[in-house]
């Protein structure tokens, strides 16, 4: 019973001090700031840019003890959403196909104040595809939410995991 008792006391108290998502950020980063990215795709929802920039910052303050800075972060985020398409998904000759791909790339800019050798510079792209006799627009929004998390996700991974 007293192992139970203090292997269930060891899960309770160390749940915090460890991570399994690998995150790695050096302790003198302390702030991290997310210039709202630009738009440069064609035929983009005009509120694209602040929905993945909110998508970002979100995601680094609840999965990381940054705290955020307006601008001149220990680690900055900027970047342009440089495609925006849909395209139908391996159409054969002389048939119509039955998806549609909805596809967003983001080109980002990672700059470390505090280490400059971890400075980067990647194109994301991540897509989703749905059924030709969906309208897109009814759709368009939990798609673009969907992309922007995969999105999200692969960028925090490569800034701040060794995975």
């Amino acid at each position: 019973m007293k192992k139970l008792l203090f292997s269930f006391f060891a899960m309770t108290v160390f749940y915090g001090c460890y991570s399994f998502k690998g995150i790695d950020i050096a302790p003198e980063v302390k702030t991290f700031s997310v210039k709202r990215f630009d738009v440069r795709a064609v035929n983009s929802p005009p509120t694209l840019d602040q929905l993945f920039s909110d998508r970002l910052v979100d995601k680094i303050q609840r999965e990381s003890r940054l705290n955020r800075v307006d601008a001149s972060g220990d680690v900055q985020f900027s970047g342009t959403i440089t495609e925006y398409s849909v395209s139908p998904v391996a159409p054969r000759p002389g048939e119509v196909a039955e998806l549609s791909r909805l596809q967003i790339s983001v080109s980002v800019e990672y700059a470390n104040q505090t280490d400059e050798k971890k400075n980067w510079n990647s194109t994301f792209s991540r897509y989703e595809d749905y059924s030709n006799t969906t309208d897109l627009n009814s759709i368009q929004e939990n798609l673009i939410e969907s992309i922007n998390d995969q999105l999200v996700e692969d960028i925090f991974n490569k800034a701040f995991t060794n995975w």
